[in-house]
């Protein structure tokens, strides 16, 4: 799999690095992660899960049959914890870097005037 990781991708192997879930677990955990900012549709849902298992990020961790209906779980692969580390980390540079930036502007636009020594004008 390519990066940069879309971030709903992101947000699918950082949920799944916690613990195995299941898709509407999922859609849970990917929009707290978010603050609600990122809401996946269970067909959305399913076939990232589709593309990130045949990329071997993700496995199905076991399957279980809750009211008739299967439920199957997924959970982080070493392949998908190799790639969420390296995208954490790629994500971490760029944020040093722009902070870094920003400070620079900063201290540019406010430069601190030295003061004379000495009493009330």
């Amino acid at each position: 799999m390519d990066t940069p990781l879309r971030e709903p991708t992101f947000l699918i192997l950082t949920a799944l690095a916690a613990q195995p879930m299941h898709g509407y677990g999922l859609i849970g955990e990917v929009a707290a992660l978010s603050d609600n900012r990122v809401s996946l549709r269970p067909g959305t849902l399913y076939g990232a899960l589709d593309r990130l298992v045949d990329a071997g990020l993700v496995e199905v961790d076991r399957e279980e049959v809750v009211d008739g209906r299967l439920r199957r779980y997924y959970r982080l692969s070493s392949g998908g914890e190799a790639t969420l580390s390296a995208e954490t980390e790629r994500l971490r540079r760029n944020v040093e870097a722009a902070t870094t930036r920003l400070g620079e502007r900063t201290r540019a636009a406010h430069p601190i005037t030295p003061r004379l020594a000495g009493g009330l004008a």
